[in-house]
C-alpha cells in the first residue's frame, strides 16, 4: 500500500495553471491626497467606481480623490470629525465644573484613607 501513495505539490504553494492564454482585466490608476499632501494610488477595475476616500496602506492616513467628489467627501469629513461629541463634553452637560471637583475631591479623599489603611497595616 505505501507503494501506492500520492504525491504531489502542497496546497496553495504553487499553481499548476500557467499564464498562457489568460487575459486579466483593463485595470486604471486611482490617485488620492492625503491632508498631508502625500500622493498614493490604488488600482481599480476600469468599469468599478472608486470610492471617494481610501486609507493609505503605509502611513495609516486617510485620503480622498483629488476631484470635486473628494472634496466635498473631506469637507463633510472634517466637519463630521469637528461635530463630534467627547465624553468630556458629555459630562460637562450633566454636571457643573464646581460639582466634579467636589465628587473628584471626595474620591481622592477615600483613596488616600485606603492607601493610609493598607501602608500601616
Amino acid at each position: 500500500m505505501a507503494d501506492r501513495t500520492l504525491r504531489g505539490t502542497r496546497i496553495g504553494a504553487t499553481s499548476l495553471q500557467g499564464e498562457k492564454g489568460v487575459e486579466l482585466s483593463p485595470r486604471r490608476p486611482i490617485e488620492y491626497l492625503t491632508d498631508r499632501g502625500n500622493r498614493f494610488t490604488i488600482m481599480f477595475d476600469a468599469d468599478a467606481e472608486p470610492p471617494v476616500e481610501w486609507v493609505d496602506q503605509k502611513s495609516g492616513e486617510v485620503g480622498f480623490l483629488d476631484d470635486e467628489a473628494g472634496r466635498t467627501a473631506r469637507t463633510e469629513f472634517e466637519e463630521k470629525e469637528a461635530s463630534q461629541r467627547t465624553p468630556w463634553d458629555m459630562l460637562i452637560e450633566r454636571r457643573s465644573r464646581e460639582e466634579l471637583e467636589e465628587l473628584l475631591e471626595e474620591r481622592l479623599q477615600l483613596l488616600r484613607a485606603r492607601r493610609g489603611g493598607q501602608d500601616g497595616a
